[in-house]
């Protein structure tokens, strides 16, 4: 029996979704939607944002889980923002968790960070630049998180069942992956939409429509964005049958601390989201 059919007969996508905790409007059949700020800021800031979508998604009926990252590890700069300290950081996930009653995930750097975060949050997320780290991946799996796993920009769709099977070889059976776009030359990365059906058969497929549309290693230093051609990658990604969509937002992406070049402005999230859903159902 090869590895795609092990994988295969392991997972059951809509159970997998329903089985992260707090999670609403899993019955709408909707997309569900990874939204958040690229790095927690503050505890002001991130409940504001966290608020937003909460209140767009409760009244699109889509299934939400709120992205920020407790720290931003792979800067460009040495100077670059990095976080505002790893437990307060994690901590207003938790509470953003709590009191809002939805699920939180964030992304983990180094197999310590598993076990701390995995005290916060509800899923646990793999950066596409260390997606073959196999210590990471299984320190990962072995705190029995829903793991999402991004698709290095380096990486076919099909290489990704190993990573894949190194979370279920470790004991956990639910994970995502999420195409997040490849290196196009050095500066611009581009999506091919062949892979949300080819990762498909081995877990639920999320498209990132922030990170796929960077522009990376600019002279300065900063990663540049394409905001501007978020929906366009956005629709034809629901219409290539992608199960989630990640979208880093903020109310004022100029200022942002981390990724501002490419995150969407939360104030057109409603008009972006409602369009996918005419999309979701006119394949339906």
């Amino acid at each position: 029996m090869n590895l795609i059919l092990l994988i295969n007969l392991a997972l059951n996508k809509s159970e997998m979704i329903n089985n992260i905790p707090k999670i609403k409007n899993t019955g709408s059949g909707n997309f569900f939607v990874m939204a958040g700020p690229c790095a927690i800021e503050g505890e002001e800031m991130a409940f504001k944002i966290a608020e937003k979508i909460l209140d767009i998604t409760s009244r699109l009926e889509i299934p939400f889980i709120f992205k920020g990252s407790f720290k931003k590890a792979n800067r460009s700069r040495i100077d670059s923002f990095t976080g505002i300290g790893d437990e307060k950081a994690l901590s207003i996930l938790k509470k953003i968790g709590t009191e809002l009653d939805i699920p939180t995930v964030t992304d983990i750097h180094e197999n310590k960070d598993a076990e701390l975060a995995a005290n916060f949050v509800d899923v646990l997320q793999i950066p596409a630049f260390l997606v073959r780290q196999t210590d990471l991946l299984v320190a990962a799996a072995k705190t029995g998180k829903h793991i999402n796993l991004k698709k290095g920009q380096f990486m076919s769709p099909e290489s990704m069942a190993h990573a894949v099977s190194k979370i279920q070889d470790s004991g956990n059976k639910n994970i995502f992956l999420t195409e997040r776009g490849s290196m196009f030359g050095y500066q611009d990365l581009v999506v091919d939409f062949r892979g949300i059906p080819e990762m498909k058969q081995f877990a639920p497929v999320i498209l990132d429509v922030t990170h796929s549309l960077q522009q990376p290693n600019q002279s300065s230093g900063v990663t540049g964005g394409r905001p501007e051609m978020i929906e366009t990658i956005a629709k034809a990604g629901v219409a290539s049958g992608a199960d989630g969509i990640f979208i880093e937002t903020h109310f004022d992406p100029k200022n942002a601390k981390s990724d501002g070049a490419n995150m969407l402005d939360v104030n057109n999230l409603e008009h972006i989201l409602s369009k996918l859903i005419k999309i979701k159902k006119a394949l339906i």
